[in-house]
């Protein structure tokens, strides 16, 4: 009986440390990386153009919808000439790493357009996750990423959910799969506008808008 495809172990550190350099090599060579955060399972790759363009292949990415920069440090947000408000450096203070999403302005020269979304802005996230951590600052660029999901069906939580959907994309190589285990139920991180004078909720998450206005408190949506 032939087995069939099966992720690359990356729940402990020593097993997160033994799967860095082979993620390193597939996403040198553009691969599409299907990896657990600390909300849900997500897809994602290096920034350049062909990383990019390979991920919006796979995942039917219609225009004008971008992914979201996964970074392991403030420094690279520095260095993609990303611009934090004073009010959202108030919510990253408080709640990064962690699921809060922000939109930020700046990186014309150094972001690819496609990771720009339609209010203009480039969506970064501090991950909490410690593997994606250490697999980040061993990259030293930010991660793409999008839920590891076809359209319309329930966000993954496990590399089984994946497999069950991608099997032949992760058996042939086009999706490395790092399995780190079962995630918790969680809502999806929380998304901030942080664009214009007014920061502004634009999906609703798992930190709630009262503890954001909390730091910020004149934050509009999400009630």
């Amino acid at each position: 009986m032939t087995e069939g495809p099966r992720g690359v172990p990356f729940w402990s550190p020593p097993e997160i440390e033994a799967s860095i350099a082979g993620t390193l090599a597939h996403l040198a060579a553009n691969g599409v990386l299907a990896y657990p955060t600390e909300t849900v399972y997500g897809f994602g790759g290096a920034i350049d153009s062909a990383s990019v363009d390979r991920l919006v292949t796979m995942k039917h990415r219609p225009a004008g919808k971008p992914f979201l920069l996964l970074v392991s440090g403030s420094e690279m947000i520095e260095r993609l000439g990303l611009q934090l408000s004073r009010s959202a450096s108030q919510l990253a203070a408080r709640f990064w790493p962690g699921p809060l999403t922000l939109v930020l302005s700046g990186g014309e020269r150094r972001v690819s357009p496609r990771l720009r979304g339609p209010e203009g802005g480039i969506a970064v996230r501090w991950t909490s996750h410690p593997g994606l951590q250490r697999l980040i600052a061993a990259m030293g660029d930010p991660l793409t990423s999008t839920s590891a999901n076809r359209p319309g069906l329930p966000a993954a939580m496990s590399a089984g959910d994946i497999l069950s959907l991608w099997s032949p994309e992760v058996a042939g190589g086009k999706i490395r799969l790092l399995d780190g285990g079962a995630l918790s139920a969680s809502s999806p991180s929380t998304v901030v506008d942080c664009t214009t004078k007014r920061l502004r909720v634009i999906r609703p998450g798992a930190i709630a808008a009262e503890l954001l206005r909390e730091s910020v408190p004149d934050l509009i949506g999400d009630q």
